[in-house]
Formats: C-alpha cells, sequence, structure tokens
C-alpha cells in the first residue's frame, strides 16, 4: 500500500481523532461518567445501540441509564425486581425491553463475580495478534450462556461465527482498549492489545475503505474486516484502529 495513502490517514487521524470529535458520537455517553465500571456498562450499551441517526442514539442511551437512575454499576449489583420496572416499554429500533432485561440480567450475575467486563472477553484470548475472533465467538457464548437467554436477543451481539463485520462490539473494544493522548479513547482496559484490534466497518469506513483501494472483497462481513485491519497493521501495527477516525471522519464529515 503506497505511502501516500499512509501520509492522507495520518493527517487525517490528526484532524479526528480530537475531544470535539465525541459530542455528537455515541462514546460521548461513557464520557458522563468516571468510574471503571460504570464507563464500561454505559460504553457497552451506547455501542449496541449505536444504530441509526447519532442524535437519536444518544437519547435511547440516556433514556435507558436514566432508568438506571445513571448509575450503571450500582444498579446491576443492586437493583431489586421492582427497579427493573422502570425499563420496562424501552425500545431502539429492534432492541426492546426484552432485550434490555436480558442484558442486565447478563451484566448483573457477570458484576456480581468480575470487577470488569474486560474479563468477558479474555475467554478467548490467546495473545496471538489474531486473537479477536476466538474472543469476540466467545464472548458471545459466554454473554448468552445463562440458562434463559430469550433467542430474539442473540441477535444483538454479533459474532465472526456468522460472519458478521461485528462493528458495534469492534468499536466498543476500540473504546475500551485504545488509549492516547488526545483523551477520546479510554485506555482503561489492559490485557488486550490495541494491536489485537480489529477496525469497525461500518457503512462509511467500508465506502472509504473501498475508494483507498484498502479493501478488495465484494461483500462487507468478517472478512473484510479482517482483510482492512491487515492493511492498516501495515501502517502502524502497533495500532492499526487508530485509522478507524480517518476513515469515519472521512465518510461523515467529508462524504469521501
Amino acid at each position: 500500500m503506497s505511502q501516500g495513502i499512509k501520509d492522507f490517514l495520518d493527517e487525517k487521524v490528526g484532524l479526528y481523532n480530537r475531544p470535539n470529535f465525541i459530542e455528537l458520537d455515541p462514546i460521548s455517553i461513557p464520557h458522563r461518567f468516571t468510574k471503571k465500571q460504570d464507563i464500561e456498562i454505559a460504553g457497552f450499551f451506547a455501542a449496541i445501540l449505536a444504530w441509526g441517526q447519532r442524535k437519536t442514539i444518544l437519547n435511547k442511551c440516556n433514556e435507558l441509564l436514566g432508568c438506571m437512575d445513571n448509575s450503571p454499576h450500582d444498579f446491576m449489583v443492586n437493583h431489586t425486581d421492582g427497579d427493573l420496572k422502570a425499563v420496562l416499554g424501552f425500545k431502539h429500533r429492534t432492541f426492546n425491553d426484552i432485550d434490555a432485561l436480558y442484558f442486565i440480567h447478563f451484566l448483573s450475575w457477570f458484576y456480581r463475580h468480575q470487577d470488569s467486563l474486560e474479563k468477558a472477553f479474555l475467554i478467548g484470548q490467546t495473545g496471538a495478534i489474531d486473537s479477536m475472533e476466538s474472543m469476540l465467538i466467545q464472548f458471545q457464548r459466554h454473554f448468552f450462556s445463562l440458562e434463559d437467554a430469550p433467542g430474539r436477543t442473540k441477535k444483538h451481539i454479533s459474532s465472526p461465527a456468522t460472519r458478521s463485520a461485528c462493528k458495534r462490539i469492534n468499536m466498543y473494544l476500540r473504546w475500551m482498549v485504545r488509549q492516547d493522548e488526545q483523551g477520546v479513547d479510554f485506555g482503561i482496559w489492559k490485557q488486550i492489545s490495541p494491536a489485537q484490534l480489529i477496525c469497525p466497518c461500518d457503512l462509511h469506513v467500508d465506502r472509504v475503505g473501498r475508494k483507498l483501494g484498502l479493501i478488495t472483497r465484494k461483500q462487507t462481513d468478517w472478512g473484510t474486516a479482517v482483510e482492512l485491519t491487515q492493511v492498516l497493521r501495515s501502517f502502524d501495527p502497533l495500532d492499526p484502529v487508530k485509522y478507524d477516525f480517518a476513515l469515519f471522519g472521512l465518510g461523515v464529515e467529508e462524504k469521501f
């Protein structure tokens, strides 16, 4: 891949990896919090609900967190059955109160046993650069391992096992794992390397990636996300997913 494209994308990373990126992006939701577990939970819901118009996404995230008294970790470990009534009637696109209640059920169970959601992603961790496929497959299986997991809810956690590009989960992992001086991503998870991350491949990133010749596959699936990330690793082996800022910014802000 040409040095010219790398230099172009490096310039765009510098332009879009800035705090003013946060305001209108779903990452603004976890930025409301300072406690590690609150950031994890708010970020998880924000990533899962990141579907549709950004203004609507932010409103729906705030609505759901409001049902948890804007203290998501405390809600997970201390709520009563009566507190769950606040969630009834919640809906965003195809994510409804049945889904929200199972997510809360799993997170409540999980945080009573573990101190960080990172541990749920480490089940498939091998330490190899290409661990992410097994990590996401094992996370999805673990997330739906409780016996009363509704079948309808499983579509809201993607897995490479179904060849999904897993855009929202990869975006969430970028938020939690990447760390630099710009302060957009949180970098609060230390047992997953930024080098292992896979670039979130949404419509904008996919379109720009194809225009720049970074993607050759006809479809958009897990293999496409891996192909794109492998090219980005040739630009920066240690932090390939920083280029998500450039590709997304080019697609959304510049209509590239």
